[in-house]
């Protein structure tokens, strides 16, 4: 036990020390985490074999699994702070059509390029595989997006309508996703199941909107008898870790299973919890002091659970770029085009599909659920997935602060330190600030 709090201690301290370096070269801190698991993960220092000298075996990351289902609890919550109604009213609209509608936008490209793919060279990717990693496409990363925005305090048009478009986003993947996996599997075994296509994630998806209301409503209940602010943040800690205990149980009823997204049962606990409680802001803010340790220790072991073998392997790495390109493509074309449609400002229409790109634990939680698929195509989904992964999360997050700064959402005179602000090396007030 010791030897694995050495390892998380270790960690966090070069992740802690990479991120002054990447400030210095103007890289988002999310990046020198991963950076940071990469280097204390079994491929660089863990591989001396030293316990507690960083993680020496998948084994000892997994170990860890528990603490980074709960980032991504306080990550959704987070997010759901992002709905509150009077907020919905001015991007709800769009939110809702842009998050759909290039969230399908990436499926559907990303399917018709590795089809054609299939149709060239069938030996290397089947057609299951290609149906289920374009809905796989969909998902985008909401902890590297959330970090970068709070990293750098972005606020702005862009920011208005990215968090809820994250949040969307993985709802609509995880319905795209099991309908594909059932179509996949319909072509693998010769039949079609109607209830893994249609009923088991429908069952899902509002199985988790009620449950995170549910505890929404009993935490705002609860926080009226709570008057100290210590107490109050302790008990919306207490609910985040108590709902995504609840949203890791599964029932199954004859073929019927009723599981739960943790990721969509949190995000409606901080919507329901934003929205009915008065003093929901300022108890938000406290929460998001309190989990940045949690998030550098998420994202670090995120860093060491890439598996830099992907790379040993020609024709994944094929494959791999074309995911890449083929999903970048339907992000930034689906993104723009139905921002333009929904009159959104041209900075918008240009920068959205950018800050959309990062992909992590959504898309690698769906790599391990393929069940029905044969062992290759198995194998060669989660290869290109860790592959696609380990790519756009040390990129993704620099991709999303330019595209933030670019469209006038980061303000660099805004940027401050422990020890004041920081002079800027530009005069006079930003545009949006005067």
């Amino acid at each position: 036990m010791e030897e694995l709090l050495l390892s998380i201690s270790f960690a966090m301290l070069v992740g802690l020390i990479l991120s002054r370096f990447a400030k210095l070269i103007s890289l988002p801190a999310v990046t020198a985490y991963l950076v940071a698991g990469i280097i204390v993960g079994p491929f660089c220092i863990g591989r001396l074999g030293i316990e507690g000298l960083g993680f020496v075996s998948d084994e000892s990351i997994k170990a860890l699994s528990i603490i980074s289902q709960a980032a991504l609890g306080f990550i959704a919550f987070s997010i759901g702070n992002e709905f509150r109604l009077s907020q919905l009213k001015k991007t709800g609209k769009a939110a809702t059509f842009i998050g759909v509608f290039q969230a399908l936008a990436a499926a559907l490209v990303v399917d018709l390029v590795l089809i054609i793919f299939h149709l060239v060279a069938p030996d290397a990717i089947s057609l299951p595989a290609a149906i289920v990693l374009g809905s796989i496409a969909t998902a985008t990363a909401p902890a590297a997006t959330l970090m970068v925005v709070r990293q750098y305090k972005a606020k702005g048009e862009l920011t208005d309508l990215l968090l809820p478009i994250v949040a969307i986003d993985d709802a609509v993947g995880l319905i795209v996703f099991a309908v594909s996996l059932g179509i996949g599997r319909a072509f693998e075994q010769g039949h079609v199941d109607i209830i893994s296509i249609v009923v088991n994630p429908i069952i899902e998806i509002v199985g988790s909107l009620v449950l995170g209301a549910v505890m929404g409503v009993i935490l705002t209940f609860i926080e009226r008898f709570f008057h100290s602010r210590s107490k109050r943040m302790s008990m919306a800690i207490v609910f985040v870790f108590l709902t995504v205990a609840l949203s890791m149980q599964k029932f199954h009823f004859g073929n019927i299973e009723i599981g739960f997204s943790s990721l969509l049962v949190c995000m409606m606990l901080g919507t329901v919890f934003c929205n009915l409680c008065d003093y929901s802001a300022e108890l938000m803010e406290r929460v998001d002091g309190w989990t940045t340790p949690l998030f550098i220790i998420f994202f670090v072991l995120s860093g060491a659970e890439l598996d830099l073998s992907v790379f040993g392997s020609l024709m994944t790495v094929l494959i791999g770029v074309t995911f890449l390109i083929a999903r970048a493509l339907g992000k930034w074309g689906g993104a723009g085009l139905s921002a333009k449609w929904m009159k959104c400002s041209p900075s918008v229409c240009k920068y959205l599909g950018i800050t959309l790109l990062p992909q992590a634990g959504v898309a690698l939680g769906m790599s391990l659920q393929l069940g029905g698929l044969s062992d290759y195509d198995q194998g060669l989904i989660r290869n290109i997935v860790l592959f696609s992964v380990l790519i756009l999360e040390l990129f993704g997050p620099l991709a999303t602060k330019i595209a933030l700064t670019k469209a006038g959402d980061i303000i660099p005179e805004n940027k401050t330190s422990a020890r004041g602000i920081i002079p800027s090396k530009h005069h006079g007030p930003h545009p949006k600030q005067k």
